[in-house]
């Protein structure tokens, strides 16, 4: 029944339908760009570089004359990719560290939260940086070094969430009959407390694209020849002048996808605490 109404109150939710089915659509482009890009992203033709938006390349060439809309295509596998495995990184490691501060609390409790406000001293992009600059760049590190850096909200919500449940009836209950506390956090806390998870997972993919597209476009993101909404930027900042759709569609592709999970992240708020809604 709750999941009736959840999703009843979702679907009733027009920006955040719209933000499902672009999402949606970004997969299925990620997962078909094989078959939906009209050329190979690396093709070279040094005799079509620099060509506007045309018949033959809806989108334009690059400075090498390799067609913009498939290296776009492609470049959304990158951006998805590492959204999803970043933020699969930062919230596995704030579930953890938010169960044992919420669960345990006293000096564990003290010690976690001592940690996350350590590293939310730290501005993340300067971080990121500077760890990007002494592992070197590269798509797994890019994704590592982003859920490493990014699961301190995370771990604040799954605690706040156990520091109210862990006295509740059902919980209280569970330990007289002699559950472990691995069988309370598993199976009666984490359950109950992964609401605000969803939404801030959803959030979060959003911010993982962000932040690689902003390293990419630095240079220190995704290195060419693979394509990165990112650096297919870069190469049009040199050239905005005389081809200025080498910084507008990838540019694009990165405001629908941003404002695509925000949408379909806020929708998923509203439909679990319907109170939020005016």
């Amino acid at each position: 029944m709750q999941k009736r109404e959840f999703w009843s109150r979702f679907r009733n939710n027009r920006l955040a339908m719209s933000g499902l089915v672009m999402v949606a659509g970004m997969f299925v482009v990620a997962l078909a760009a094989p078959w939906l890009a009209p050329y190979d992203p690396g093709y070279i033709n040094l005799k079509e570089m620099l060509m506007p938006p045309s018949q033959a390349h809806p989108l334009g060439t690059d400075t090498l004359g390799r067609d913009v809309l498939s290296r776009i295509i492609y470049g959304a596998r990158v951006s998805l990719m590492v959204g999803f495995v970043a933020v699969g990184i930062a919230t596995l490691i704030g579930v953890l560290v938010g169960c044992l501060a919420g669960y345990y609390g006293g000096w564990i409790d003290q010690v976690c939260m001592r940690l996350v406000d350590v590293m939310l001293c730290f501005p993340t992009l300067f971080l990121i940086l500077a760890v990007i600059a002494v592992l070197g760049p590269s798509i797994w590190n890019i994704m590592v070094v982003i859920g490493l850096t990014g699961w301190m909200g995370v771990a604040r919500l799954v605690r706040a969430e156990f520091l109210s449940l862990r006295e509740r009836e059902f919980v209280v209950a569970a330990r007289s009959l002699g559950a472990s506390d691995a069988r309370l956090i598993l199976r009666h806390l984490l359950p109950n407390a992964l609401t605000p998870v969803m939404v801030s997972a959803t959030l979060g993919v959003a911010g993982a694209i962000l932040v690689e597209s902003a390293l990419s476009f630095l240079g220190l993101g995704v290195q060419p020849p693979t394509p990165s909404w990112g650096n297919i930027i870069t190469m049009g900042q040199d050239n905005i002048e005389i081809a200025w759709w080498l910084s507008f569609f990838p540019g694009l592709a990165i405001l629908v996808t941003v404002m695509s999970y925000n949408l379909l992240g806020e929708g998923i708020r509203e439909a679990i605490d319907p109170r939020l809604k005016e």
